[in-house]
């Protein structure tokens, strides 16, 4: 398995963070998974194009991806997801991650999960994937990515359905 992290523009130990408490829960094939993350200062979050080359130099073709974005991540994200499957790459899955205002379609599985109610309502009319989910009572934005064994999720296991 191989998961491409496409984090916002915030403070990297966040996203850090986030994967210390995500491989704590996870299954072991997630555990096993290959990671690469977008965060050099020349592939920006929004930039589909910077993420696509980012791909291009650190992924081989025939690894399928599994992407989960976050915030302007989820921008740049999604339109890497549809090149790479366009250019004949495979895509398991796309997470987006609070990617409030992006539209989410895609021939590949989707999931949208919100921080709270109100990006989740505001989202639906762009794409809400095949299991939406949004925290309720909702938790800071910033929190909703580091903190996630903090907000009582740590049962999802991001693997599971990805196939």
């Amino acid at each position: 398995m191989t998961l491409v992290l496409c984090p916002g523009i915030h403070d990297p130990q966040l996203t850090q963070a986030f994967w210390q408490a995500i491989q704590k829960t996870a299954s072991n094939n997630l555990r096993e998974a290959k990671v690469h993350t977008v965060n050099d200062a020349k592939s920006w979050a929004f930039s589909a194009m910077h993420v696509l080359q980012f791909l291009r130099q650190t992924v081989l073709r025939s690894e399928p991806l599994i992407f989960v974005c976050f915030s302007a991540g989820v921008v740049g994200g999604i339109g890497a997801a549809w090149a790479w499957q366009q250019q004949g790459g495979a895509v398991r899955a796309f997470l987006a991650i609070d990617g409030w205002g992006v539209p989410l379609l895609g021939s590949f599985p989707i999931y949208r999960l919100s921080h709270d109610r109100f990006t989740h309502l505001t989202s639906q009319p762009l794409g809400m994937g095949q299991h939406p989910f949004y925290a309720d009572p909702g938790v800071g934005h910033l929190d909703f990515w580091r903190s996630r064994t903090e907000l009582g999720v740590a049962g999802i296991e991001m693997g599971r359905n990805c196939g």
